[in-house]
């Protein structure tokens, strides 16, 4: 028991610990907690404002007011509720893409540069031909054969498109580390590669994996709403890009009072790509100690 307890002490001290390295940063911070508040827009907000449907002529277009914090759209829905529910899928297929391609790249790349010889050049050769491929009109000729309507399906998809870039960066952040003393010495105790890989080299790479990852998220962002924009994903929910294809074919580009109509799906995806993005100042300070100051 007292193991157990002494193992819970030292696992809710590394979380306060890490907690207080990501509040250190000021930038960092600021991104943390815009992403906690898209995270329960997302995900709890659905319980809170109801989307209604149906629609009111006499309140199309209408500016923000009480009611509607940021106007109605074309049929007069309330703008607002359908931000807090149309952020759903964004995030899971940015979070599913993310941590499939980042995997996908770390462990092939890693392992190209520690196996080196015929899976190195194999691995190489793959990553030149995949990089040669032409991801959106891939993505869209795929559109006319598969029903990219499910969010695993096509995150799944992305991740299969993005993860050679990466490969590539890992395999040479590997092979810089690999000539460090620590990792000759654990290949001269004949450690294996497994404890080499991820006990000696990726421990190193952490705050460039965290980073090469808020990237991926985005990257996967910009694809997924431009598919539904372009009408090539068929999602059933009103997400974000569904909002911005709605707003350009019923004109609303054309009318003032129809500016946040537009706008408002907009800010939903640079703000929470720009919380990504500050997020990551806080991330190399918690994996890199070099960079802290004072904590």
């Amino acid at each position: 028991m007292s193991i157990l307890t002494r193992a819970s002490r030292n696992v809710l001290y590394d979380l306060w610990r890490t907690l207080k390295l990501l509040t250190h940063n000021r930038v960092g911070f600021v991104g943390l907690v815009g992403l906690i508040w898209f995270i329960l827009l997302t995900f709890a907000g659905p319980s809170l404002v109801p989307l209604s449907q149906e629609s009111s002529m006499t309140e199309i277009y209408q500016p923000p007011s009480l009611a509607h914090p940021l106007g109605t759209d074309f049929q007069g829905r309330d703008i607002w509720a359908q931000i807090v529910h149309g952020g759903k899928d964004v995030l899971i297929v940015a979070c599913i893409t993310g941590l499939i391609s980042t995997t996908i790249a770390v462990t092939l790349g890693s392992l190209s540069a520690v196996l080196a010889g015929i899976f190195d050049s194999f691995i190489m050769w793959l990553t030149d031909i995949w990089l040669t491929i032409p991801h959106f009109p891939v993505l869209a000729v795929l559109a006319a054969f598969v029903k990219l309507d499910n969010v695993w399906l096509l995150a799944f998809i992305l991740s299969f498109l993005s993860w050679p870039t990466l490969a590539r960066a890992v395999r040479a952040q590997v092979l810089s580390l690999k000539q460090r003393d620590y990792v000759e010495a654990a290949r001269a105790l004949d450690l294996g590669t497994r404890h080499i890989i991820f006990s000696e080299i990726l421990p190193n790479m952490m705050s460039y994996l965290a980073i090469s990852l808020v990237f991926s998220m985005t990257s996967a962002i910009y694809a997924q709403v431009a598919l539904v924009y372009l009408g090539l994903v068929p999602f059933a929910t009103n997400n974000w890009g569904v909002m911005l294809s709605l707003a350009w074919t019923r004109g609303a580009i054309y009318y003032r009072d129809a500016l946040l109509y537009i706008m408002a799906p907009v800010m939903a995806i640079a703000l929470f790509q720009l919380s990504l993005v500050w997020l990551t100042r806080s991330l190399e300070e918690v994996f890199n100690p070099r960079l802290r100051t004072s904590v």
